[in-house]
């Protein structure tokens, strides 16, 4: 009985586990999203005020240049984060699955008898909210 206490204690923090890096890596998008879009406003501003857009142009501004190397940077740590959030992603419905499993296994009491429909249809309802 304890082993399955255990199981079941070790399936919920790996689905909290896995559902907080999936936070952390859409938080992580969105703040880079918010900085590059920033960066690119002020990019806007400062290539108005020299009345210069080409980047080769030998009177572009120094900041400007810089904002912009630093805008191609965090749209590259975007692009990488969204090839990590598929794959968290999965990872997260597969441990959703197991605690399920898992779940089931114990309203069956660990044996093979059958098991209360109406506790079945609760755990079914409550992982497909959560």
């Amino acid at each position: 009985m304890k082993s399955r206490d255990n199981l079941l204690r070790l399936k919920h923090f790996q689905v909290q586990e896995k559902t907080r890096q999936l936070a952390q890596i859409d938080m992580m998008l969105a703040e880079f999203e918010r900085m590059a879009a920033d960066l690119q406003a002020q990019i806007d501003v400062e290539e108005k005020k020299a009345g210069i857009t080409d980047v080769s142009h030998f009177a572009y501004p120094t900041f400007a240049k810089a904002a912009r190397s630093r805008v191609e940077n965090l749209e590259t740590s975007i692009r990488e984060l969204k090839e990590k959030r598929s794959p968290a992603e999965e990872a997260l419905k597969e441990a959703e699955e197991e605690l399920r499993k898992a779940e089931l296994k114990e309203a069956r009491g660990g044996g093979a008898e059958a098991v209360d429909p109406v506790v079945e249809d609760q755990i079914e309802r409550r992982m497909m909210i959560g």
